[in-house]
């Protein structure tokens, strides 16, 4: 398929590097020695981000979750329900442009990040649930990801055979490898887990900041193609939709408060690493443009609405006055009884399925999704 072809029919792109009258992206310039650095950077921060997600899970865990499906199908429909659907309607409603339509649409449709288990810890959420719906997630969109962004891209025009799908159903195939090799060492080497989520953090560190560097040098003149009203409109929207609809969601359809916290930090939190790998690779530069740049919009827009929902919620378990007879009610999951339980037993609680709670070390390094 002829993505530049397709994009350069439909978003008028002025050659010079300027922003044309519609409103789209300039040409991006990239040598390609460049160009092949910031990609196998970017491809390195995944596959790393992917063994660690995988080396925090057990597979006991994700047999126990399946067998009672109902937080993690509850949560895999607001997902890809929820965040696909938001991405959608505020693309439409600015007017954006094709290039920028895409970028937006394939960040919504991206499966959640390991980013959504470190809020969720600081929110008390249910760190078993989290866990295994951010590997559920990262499986169900090698399917769900290429349909929604074919069902989305009809609404706008040029981009119906503009979507590289091979390039993207390549890039999540790319992601369930690492992953499954996480899980394999955490199940047959468990010992050997935090010394790879250590050396592995090292290595995601240096990688990060030359792939900052190198996008700092790449798009230093054009970075303000990116700064504009309506992409920073979604970036900051985005995510708090999907926080509020996502608890919304989840406390219609009587689960705990616990795990409605849960599912609303996954639906809100995506997986920034895929999003820049698929908008890098898959995306020649000359058509995606600064707008690679999009998911650091997001990620910085998520973090800081994350953080403030975690700072509310804190001050709110902080001031609240404690419920008469030391018991709070509150909506099983298993049940649409009303059960009466102990408030610091139920935020204390690490599953909603009333699973044991992850041991310390399995928590450790879900900051790599930073």
């Amino acid at each position: 398929m002829n993505v530049t072809g397709v994009y350069m029919g439909t978003a008028n792109i002025s050659t010079q590097g300027n922003v044309s009258g519609n409103g789209s992206m300039g040409v991006l310039s990239i040598p390609p020695s460049l160009n092949k650095a910031l990609n196998i950077f970017t491809i390195i921060i995944l596959f790393i981000t992917m063994i660690s997600l995988g080396c925090t899970m057990e597979i006991s865990k994700i047999k126990t979750h399946l067998l009672k499906p109902k937080g993690v199908a509850i949560a895999l429909v607001a997902q890809f329900g929820i965040m696909p659907l938001t991405a959608f309607s505020l693309a439409k409603m600015l007017q954006m442009d094709p290039i920028k339509a895409v970028t937006v649409l394939i960040c919504g449709c991206c499966p959640g990040g390991c980013l959504s288990n470190i809020f969720s810890l600081a929110m008390k959420g249910d760190m078993n649930l989290s866990i295994v719906m951010t590997t559920c997630s990262s499986i169900a969109a090698l399917m769900l990801m290429p349909l929604l962004l074919y069902i989305y891209s009809q609404g706008f025009t040029g981009l119906k055979n503009a979507v590289p799908y091979v390039g993207i159903i390549s890039a999540l195939t790319f992601t369930l490898v690492p992953c499954a090799i996480g899980i394999g060492i955490n199940h047959y080497k468990p010992n050997y887990s935090p010394v790879i989520k250590k050396v592995g953090l090292s290595i995601l560190i240096i990688s990060g900041i030359i792939v900052f560097s190198l996008a700092a040098l790449v798009v230093k003149d054009i970075i303000w193609m990116v700064l504009t009203p309506d992409v920073l409109v979604v970036a900051a929207l985005m995510p708090l939709i999907g926080f509020m609809l996502g608890y919304i969601m989840s406390f219609i359809c009587r689960l705990s408060p616990q795990c409605s916290r849960t599912i609303a930090m996954e639906t809100g939190c995506q997986n920034i690493q895929l999003c820049v790998t698929i908008l890098k690779v898959a995306f020649p530069p000359q058509v995606i443009g600064p707008m690679f740049l999009f998911p650091l919009l997001y990620y910085i827009f998520q973090c800081t609405e994350a953080l403030i929902l975690t700072l509310c919620f804190r001050c709110h378990q902080a001031v609240k006055p404690p419920a008469e007879g030391g018991g709070e009610t509150a909506m099983t999951d298993d049940s649409s009884q009303m059960t009466t339980q102990p408030v610091l037993e139920r935020e204390t609680e690490m599953s909603c399925d009333s699973l044991p709670s992850l041991s310390p070390h399995r928590l450790h390094g879900l900051h790599f999704g930073l």
